[in-house]
């Protein structure tokens, strides 16, 4: 069973995860003849993604591969040493392989060094962690902050209004934040003056807006020309802060995660872009990889390219590619791909809009 468990994962992952994990076979075709635990870490509330999206996606994929196994789960709600206590209690209770999205990728190597000695494997979910992971599933940051960066070049061009950019980059306690300010950086530098940088801490919009809230004091609302936002709920702290400050049309903004209130905020034309993450890929991609090692296979055995940590070298991982979504392409990767309806986007407020855009029926 284990290696006809093994040839499904392969092929889920060679085909980069092209077709709903479904289409692999319904639960009579799960591979079901071993059984283990997979404890499910996610790092906070902040990001609806988290909850919304990944946590039942992961477990849908994990009972489609591996049906009698179980999932148990918590989420860190933004403390890494809460993350750190939910992680040793999962190992005591004799969970067999853990699927980790760090609240911070620095603070977590004890608690996956005493998994390594307990002979539980972690793989690193979205966010890379220090310390002696077995795999990591993500997308590619540095693809996602290059996007941002060529979005922010190409709305301040569209505008002809100058090239003064205020960066709003992530928790700093995050891997993934200074991943997406690299690959922005290498597509901004030189062709736009980053007059203010700001970290998030905690990707928090309440502290997103106190800083942007400091940017628009100091240099004036009217000499900021772009926006570079890491995610969309630090995308919506700058939008309030535009707005609190008597903005009516914002600068270009940027985000990531396609948020649903981002995109209705592209639509409305009070932000740019957001980088959108297929969550569907990457959960079956972490599932595959969390199936592969409870059988006892390796991670390399199922990953497609490897990663450098600043603690090891060579990861096995699975690297997913991201999209950028403006107003012009919401409906063709967001509708049409299935990801969210019209109706859930169009609110009655928006409906002139969408229908200018394209988002009707």
């Amino acid at each position: 069973m284990r290696t006809r468990t093994l040839h499904l994962v392969a092929a889920l992952v060679a085909g980069l995860l092209a077709v709903p994990l479904a289409a692999c076979g319904g639960d009579d075709e799960a591979a079901g003849g071993d059984s283990f635990t997979v404890g499910l870490l996610l790092p906070n509330r902040v990001t609806p993604r988290w909850e919304q999206s990944d946590k039942p996606l992961i477990q849908q994929h994990l009972k489609q591969l591996c049906a009698d196994c179980t999932m148990v789960y918590a989420n860190a709600e933004n403390d890494a040493a809460r993350q750190r206590e939910q992680m040793i209690s999962m190992i005591t209770k004799g969970v067999e392989v853990l699927i980790l999205d760090p609240a911070d990728s620095k603070a977590l190597r004890s608690p996956i060094q005493e998994a390594r000695r307990a002979g539980v494997p972690v793989v690193a979910y979205d966010r890379l962690a220090e310390g002696a992971i077995s795999g990591f599933v993500s997308f590619d940051g540095d693809q996602v902050g290059k996007l941002q960066g060529e979005a922010i070049l190409k709305a301040m061009r569209e505008r002809g209004n100058g090239r003064t950019v205020v960066m709003m980059n992530g928790d700093p306690s995050s891997a993934n934040a200074a991943w997406f300010r690299k690959g922005a950086l290498s597509v901004i530098a030189g062709k736009a003056e980053i007059a203010r940088s700001y970290d998030t801490v905690g990707w928090s919009p309440e502290n997103a807006h106190a800083n942007m809230t400091a940017a628009i004091s100091a240099l004036g609302a009217n000499r900021i020309d772009g926006v570079l936002a890491a995610n969309d709920a630090i995308a919506a702290g700058v939008v309030s802060a535009f707005k609190k400050a008597g903005v009516r049309t914002p600068p270009p903004i940027t985000g990531q995660d396609a948020d649903l209130e981002a995109v209705r905020r592209i639509v409305a034309g009070e932000q740019y872009m957001t980088v959108y993450k297929p969550f569907e890929k990457e959960a079956a991609a972490a599932a595959a990889m969390a199936v592969a090692l409870g059988n006892g296979e390796g991670a390399d055995e199922v990953s497609t390219t490897t990663t450098d940590s600043p603690t090891h070298q060579d990861i096995p991982s699975i690297l997913l590619t991201p999209k950028a979504v403006t107003a012009d392409n919401v409906k063709q990767t967001l509708v049409d791909g299935g990801l969210y309806t019209t109706q859930q986007i169009c609110t009655p407020r928006l409906r002139s809009a969408c229908a200018a855009l394209g988002l009707t029926g």
